[in-house]
């Protein structure tokens, strides 16, 4: 037999002494039972006990049973109630049903039909836990899909999310259109301690600057023209939860000194309003501007910049990642197949070839409506039609790699890989392979670029359009001399 301890712990909540001790004497070998003679009393034991399943008597002098249940729902996790009744209280077990209550058995009853209700109804809250639980993980993992990928870039977004999700830092994320900023917005708060309350977006770019501090913040009657009756802001909205704030670098320097206050105090106004409005709430913002240039322009407070900027998250273009784009585009061709009831078989070698080779100026958003234009069609040789007609800066190098420019480099790279490839002396790592003939082209690259600007350091980033530290890092990687 079991131990007592491990015995499934019921309260009886009943103010008939002799109910609580004929189950304590019929079902003692798998229940624990506790008893409150009054509502009161079982109300302060659910704290106290922590019982697994709560008996309540419909009937009691004082707290009837429907009051304690509608107290009993204001409880955090309480346990499931059945309810005991008499047959002449039918209308009574229905509103308890309403308010919460598993199910009910009526009285006088037998011993043994409550041992199968109460291990029913054990069994369903089990099962309901096990739901609940299989759900949160789907919900991660799908959030997951939408950083698919092997590279080493991926694999420090994944890691970098995990470390900081839990905490309360602020967290800006930076990258260009289309690399799944809010996607990594909400993974950050569905895999917090926040998950369960609001998720709130606020795209500053696309609400006009007059209508933004509203939006934000809320007003009050009367406030402007139009307003009939007072509104809650998005700050409000999201209390207790996380706020994202897109396109934070688009923001009116007059509204983000509010923003500021609002973030240091964790309070603010109404526009129109007296009172402060106190909130708990979790700031992530994004951008694909370069804010520090924004800040020496005078566009951008370098004070906000710093409290939004507790942890940076940053995302990688697609171009930077040319070995994940095979996973994405057959993880793209599944979920359309399935979306829109289409058989577009797995691409075809050529056609990947091409996808790994193009610029993705638009990156994995930019992929994504390619592969879903072919699957609709359910064609897959429209892909020249579409990259023909899709911008592409490969022929510019107007854009990073790993801090390096290499928009010819990257087309280069891709011819290397497939007519120098020799697995018998350099392996079968995909990933391994692909690094070291863009690490090649990239060195080559910057080589050239600081030859031809006579080794002027400044002059070569502005050339390869990337920052001076990057290029002095991969100076330093590449050991790359000049040659006197």
């Amino acid at each position: 037999m079991p131990r007592k301890s491990e015995h499934l712990k019921v309260l009886v909540i009943d103010d008939d002494p002799n109910v609580s001790w004929m189950l304590n004497k019929g079902l003692s070998d798998d229940f624990e039972f506790k008893s409150a003679r009054d509502g009161i009393e079982g109300i302060q034991m659910v704290t106290t006990e922590a019982p697994d399943i709560i008996l309540l008597d419909i009937k009691m002098p004082g707290m009837s049973g429907l009051e304690v249940l509608e107290k009993l729902q204001k409880v955090e996790n309480r346990p499931d109630v059945v309810m005991l009744s008499g047959h002449a209280e039918t209308e009574m077990v229905v509103e308890a049903m309403k308010r919460g209550a598993s199910e009910f058995i009526r009285k006088p009853f037998e011993i043994e039909e409550v041992g199968i209700h109460l291990k029913s109804t054990i069994e369903r809250r089990k099962l309901k836990k096990e739901v609940v639980g299989l759900q949160k993980e789907l919900s991660a993992s799908r959030e997951y899909n939408m950083f698919i990928g092997e590279s080493e870039g991926m694999e420090k977004v994944r890691e970098l999310v995990d470390q900081v999700a839990p905490s309360e830092l602020t967290v800006l994320i930076r990258g260009e259109s289309g690399t799944g900023k809010e996607i990594a917005a909400r993974t950050l708060h569905n895999k917090s301690p926040r998950a369960k309350k609001p998720f709130v977006k606020v795209n500053c770019a696309a609400i006009p600057r007059d209508l933004l501090e509203a939006e934000l913040f809320g007003y009050e009657k009367g406030a402007f023209t139009g307003a009939h009756k007072t509104k809650q802001g998005r700050f409000e909205i999201a209390n207790k939860g996380t706020i994202f704030l897109d396109e934070i670098g688009d923001m009116p320097m007059e509204l983000q000194s509010k923003l500021l206050q609002a973030i240091e105090q964790q309070e603010f106004v109404r526009v129109g309003g007296v009172s402060n409005i106190r909130v708990d709430v979790r700031i992530v913002s994004a951008t694909n501007k370069n804010l520090e240039e924004a800040i020496a322009q005078k566009k951008f407070r370098d004070d906000l910049f710093y409290r939004l900027n507790e942890i940076t998250l940053g995302l990688p273009p697609l171009r930077h990642r040319p070995n994940d784009i095979p996973l994405l585009a057959n993880h793209f061709v599944d979920r359309y197949n399935k979306m829109y009831k289409k058989s577009l078989p797995d691409i075809s070698a050529e056609t990947m070839r091409k996808l790994v080779g193009f610029d993705w100026a638009g990156n994995v958003r930019q992929l994504e409506n390619f592969i879903k234009q072919m699957v609709v069609r359910n064609d897959e040789s429209i892909v020249d039609d579409l990259l023909l007609t899709s911008p592409n800066t490969a022929s510019q190098p107007s854009y990073e790699t790993n801090g390096v420019s290499y928009g010819v480099a990257m087309t280069s790279a891709v011819e290397n890989f497939s007519t120098s490839f020799d697995p018998e002396t350099d392996g079968y790592s995909l990933k391994a392979r692909v690094d070291k003939v863009v690490a090649k082209e990239e060195s080559q690259l910057i080589r050239a670029a600081l030859t031809k600007t006579n080794w002027n350091r400044r002059k070569a980033s502005q050339l390869l359009e990337i920052s001076y530290r990057s290029l002095l890092y991969k100076i330093k990687e590449y050991g790359l001399n000049e040659v006197k």
